[in-house]
């Protein structure tokens, strides 16, 4: 058997890691076809098949899902000692990979990182903004921003920005046709803008006072997969919409929309960053967790 090249096997962890060439392509900086040109190599070398392939799926066979499993380690290692030669420098230097729920990436982190980013010139940060949950890890990312309730419990949670709270609103022009609710069943009354999460799932609103919990299915004319849209369509007067009190804290303050039920939107413990506790985090992921312990 001839030697693999260690840089082929790099390519071919990139692939089993996303599952797609396009994506491991992006990861890599190089194009689809030279992966496909390095795993064809490595396919070759060893005499084996690693990898099936389809116009639509990539999935590891048997022998390279083996291959994965025992040189993913060593890479790690690898990634790990020459992590530790930013000890020699003043500041940590590398790439941050986030995956981050929309909201979150709007309100709590793309704020945090450009002030992390004006402190830490050597870092470059990329932020994937997705509401899906998915596998951070495997998606190649270094750390992920969710709420807590969310997380597994193998990863490492550090609270990042403060507790958040929902809000109920709707257009002024919107409540000079409809009634305002003063309860949350009064909602199942009026249009609403229904959000679906990207599961296939409609949120169910949430509602507390006094110990009293309360999920409300509401229904309207339109439903949306993203917060953003949702509180546009409020702007627009379609229907009311839930949406994070920070997003439309200063809406309604220029009365652009009205806010209703306050006495009932529940305060959220908040949002979490999260990462792998099995594997040491890296310097620049260290730094930016020091940041955010310091008051970002």
């Amino acid at each position: 058997m001839r030697p693999v090249a260690p840089a082929d096997l790099a390519s071919f962890l990139a692939i089993a890691r996303h599952k797609s060439f396009r994506r491991a392509a992006d990861e890599l900086g190089c194009t689809p076809s030279a992966l496909s040109h390095a795993l064809r190599s490595i396919e070759e070398r060893l005499d084996l098949r690693l990898v099936n392939r389809t116009t639509r799926s990539v999935a590891l066979t048997e022998a390279g899902e083996q291959l994965f499993e025992l040189v993913s380690p060593a890479f790690r290692d690898i990634d790990d000692a020459l992590d530790d030669l930013n000890n020699f420098r003043g500041q940590p230097m590398g790439a941050l990979r986030f995956n981050a729920a929309r909201g979150a990436a709007e309100m709590v982190l793309l704020p945090m990182v450009t002030r992390f980013l004006a402190q830490q010139p050597g870092v470059k940060v990329e932020i994937i903004a997705d509401s899906a949950l998915v596998d951070m890890v495997a998606e190649g990312c270094d750390a992920g921003i969710r709420f807590g309730e969310t997380i597994a419990q193998d990863m490492v949670a550090v609270p990042i920005g403060g507790r958040q709270r929902t809000a109920i609103v709707a257009s002024p022009a919107f409540f000079e046709k409809y009634p305002k609710p003063t309860t949350p069943e009064q909602l199942k009354e009026i249009p609403c803008i229904r959000y679906r999460f990207a599961s296939g799932r409609f949120y169910a609103w949430e509602f507390e006072r006094g110990g009293v919990e309360l999920n409300i299915e509401v229904d309207g004319p339109l439903a949306l997969n993203d917060q953003q849209l949702t509180i546009q369509a409020a702007l627009d007067g379609i229907g009311a919409t839930f949406a994070f009190e920070e997003q439309v804290t200063d809406l309604i303050a220029a009365g652009k929309l009205v806010r209703v039920l306050e006495d009932w939107c529940p305060y959220y413990g908040g949002f979490y960053l999260y990462y792998p506790s099995r594997r040491r985090a890296p310097a620049p992921l260290r730094a930016f967790i020091d940041f955010i312990r310091e008051g970002g």
